[in-house]
């Protein structure tokens, strides 16, 4: 009896255990699900709730054939079975996206926020029960753009992007010259209005902002310091320029950072960006990181507080007095700007913004907003450099190894194949937006030296 009892109580003892225990590859493939899920909530909010807030329309189809296909594996096998709801206030805006993922755990949550765009739950997050519906916020009317078509530009249109890119996929391109738009062309269901998230142009965003910080501030900001650590702590020494060149000599766990678990498991910024180890000495070694981008940002809050009260304020004056009126950057739950990626911009804010380069940081009003010599900064490839064609400056790639290319050339570049060119010596500015799959690259060295040709 006693032995029988006894094994009844084992029985009642381990039977949750057994139920509770499970594999790294059970566990990886239920993150693999969350991340999806979190994936394809936040593309959803980020493509039609930003569009709507630009008076452009994106449907979910469209979102699914774009944004959502073609992503980095093993999400893409993942996010078209995944059911969504796209929920709406009474004033018939996106208040979130909710995705589901597992029977046992709440959906995963991209919410709509007014001043920040969306922003994306932690993955056992809800949406706050009482709902504060966003209004239709806006930095303004976009400013006139003067178009003037150049007919030798004629067959540069998304329709014939693979012509630079076996299996890419264009949606926009467009050319400015002195000021100029002198060609622009659409995919079938973007436009002028119609946001794409930037992934990492956000860089040279970011990087632009240090610049706008340091003018009115009065201070360099690139010099700030940008962690605290122990007083023999080689971390201590790592500067915004530093940060800025991806040469903070500190670790990270994958090429690029991905930082998936920030992007889209609803990490916060906090818990990503400050525990990586160094690995070498500041200014050695060349890695491209989205921590260093996110850091510098972090770093730069004092001298934007100074300047405009929040940070949030001080991204939203620039936005507005460079007329990037269609651009949202977007933040993590606790309301941090996610610079390193999430920004939501059009073709044509991406040229202003490249325009603001070729005018050495001065509006057309005559407002300068990037210090003297701020262009020749970000342009310089002072520190270690990247392997492979392409050098890097302080958030921009650099043209600066390559045959039919003006060495002065440098450039913004992102994920799925963003990329906004400035040529200096050709006073001309090249974007090209697209939603290339994982295994498709856009060759833009050769788009940018057929675009040049063209115009010879």
């Amino acid at each position: 009896m006693i032995r029988t009892t006894f094994a009844a109580l084992a029985l009642l003892v381990s039977a949750p255990l057994v139920a509770q225990s499970t594999t790294q590859d059970e566990l990886d493939a239920r993150y693999d699900r969350a991340l999806a899920a979190g994936y394809k909530a936040l593309f959803l909010c980020g493509a039609i709730a930003n569009a709507e807030r630009n008076g452009a329309t994106r449907t979910p189809e469209s979102v699914m054939e774009w944004e959502l296909a073609g992503i980095q594996v093993p999400l893409d096998g993942i996010v078209g079975e995944l059911p969504y709801r796209i929920v709406r206030g009474e004033s018939g805006l996106v208040d979130w996206v909710e995705v589901d993922w597992a029977e046992d755990m709440p959906p995963r949550y991209a919410v709509n926020f007014n001043f920040v765009g969306c922003s994306l739950r932690p993955i056992s997050d809800a949406p706050p029960a009482e709902w504060e519906h966003p209004n239709m916020d806006s930095l303004g009317a976009a400013p006139e753009v003067v178009s003037s078509p150049d007919e030798r530009l004629a067959g540069f249109v998304p329709a014939n992007g693979t012509h630079w890119g076996d299996g890419t996929r264009s949606t926009a391109m467009l050319v400015m010259r002195e000021g100029v738009v002198i060609q622009e062309s659409y995919q079938s269901g973007f436009g002028p209005s119609t946001p794409q998230r930037t992934w990492s142009v956000a860089k040279s965003l970011a990087a632009t902002l240090v610049g706008h910080a340091s003018l009115l501030s009065g201070q360099d900001a690139t010099a700030v310091t940008a962690l605290e650590a122990p007083a023999r702590d080689l971390r201590r020494t790592i500067t915004v320029d530093h940060l800025l060149r991806m040469a903070s000599g500190r670790y990270s766990d994958t090429p690029g950072n991905r930082t998936d678990g920030l992007y889209f498991g609803g990490r916060s910024l906090d818990e990503d960006m400050y525990g990586w180890p160094s690995l070498y000495p500041p200014g050695t070694v060349f890695r491209y990181a989205n921590n260093d981008t996110l850091l510098a940002v972090r770093a730069i809050r004092p001298l934007m507080k100074e300047a405009a009260v929040a940070d949030f304020l001080f991204v939203r004056h620039f936005l507005a007095k460079v007329g990037m009126t269609n651009t949202m950057p977007e933040t993590d739950w606790q309301k941090n700007y996610l610079l390193s990626s999430q920004v939501w911009s059009t073709a044509r804010d991406l040229a202003r913004l490249g325009q603001l380069y070729l005018d050495d940081g001065v509006l057309p009003s005559g407002e300068r907003v990037l210090p003297e010599g701020w262009v020749q900064y970000v342009s310089s490839p002072s520190g270690p450099q990247p392997d492979g064609p392409l050098g890097y400056g302080a958030g921009f790639w650099l043209f600066n190894k390559t045959d039919g290319i003006p060495p002065d050339t440098f450039a913004m570049q992102g994920n799925r194949g963003q990329f906004v060119v400035i040529v200096p010596s050709r006073n001309i500015v090249i974007v090209r937006r697209g939603e290339d799959p994982v295994g498709s690259r856009f060759d833009i060295l050769s788009f940018t030296r057929d675009v040049l040709a063209a115009l010879d």
